[in-house]
């Protein structure tokens, strides 16, 4: 599978590209500081830079032409609110029509627990623009024609890799999960049909992840 990431530096995202290099894809990751270029190189995926939050709809259709899937792992990082609704809903709906101008179908978006309309979050609060542009974003994907799903890790940490999660389904409420299970979360829902037009929110728990992402256990 050729495998584009977008977001390709993030702390996910270089936990990810190995998995997918090991797994025999063809990875491409998207990155805006041209610095980075190296540390990219070193995953073992091609590096392309670009920021995505500059480039419009059919700038990054031609970035995706050819791609099997798109790995939406770019954030803005907190901070400043115009960036957050910049890169982390507009740029990311962005994205999504330029799959479907591409003809890439396969669109896995790395989200967080809470992500919803109804997040609950107070307007005055730091958190409030992020919450706001990942609804915005996830809802406008889960509305296209693509194979999507949506990803909704809770508070993630550097823990080591357990390779075992507790889904949403499972009876898991946030809680927090190691940026290296979620890449594997990752990895696993691009091969995994049964991940298809599901939300799936996810911590730390007992359940191998090839386990908790099956049919029976998303059913």
């Amino acid at each position: 599978m050729r495998v584009l990431v977008v977001g390709g530096h993030g702390k996910v995202a270089r936990l990810l590209l190995p998995l997918l290099v090991e797994a025999g894809h063809e990875v491409t990751a998207l990155f805006r500081d041209p610095a980075h270029r190296a540390d990219v190189a070193a995953t073992g995926a091609t590096p392309v830079v670009a920021d995505v939050e500059r480039l419009g709809v059919e700038e990054l259709a031609a970035l995706f032409s050819g791609q099997d899937a798109i790995v939406w792992s770019a954030g803005a990082g907190g901070g400043n609110p115009a960036r957050t609704y910049a890169v982390d809903r507009d740029a990311a709906i962005r994205s999504m029509t330029a799959a479907l101008l591409a003809g890439v179908q396969r669109y896995v978006m790395v989200s967080y627990f809470g992500s919803q309309i109804e997040h609950g979050v107070a307007p005055e609060h730091p958190f409030f623009p992020y919450a706001e542009a990942k609804a915005a974003a996830d809802a406008h994907l889960t509305g296209t024609t693509l194979a999507w799903t949506v990803l909704g890790p809770s508070r993630l940490t550097d823990d080591p890799p357990t390779g075992r999660i507790e889904t949403a389904n499972q009876g898991a409420t946030a809680g927090s999960v190691s940026r290296a299970d979620v890449a594997a979360v990752v990895a696993h829902a691009l091969r995994e049909p049964a991940t298809i037009h599901r939300t799936i929110r996810f911590n730390s728990g007992a359940t191998p992840i090839a386990d908790a992402l099956s049919e029976d256990d998303l059913a």
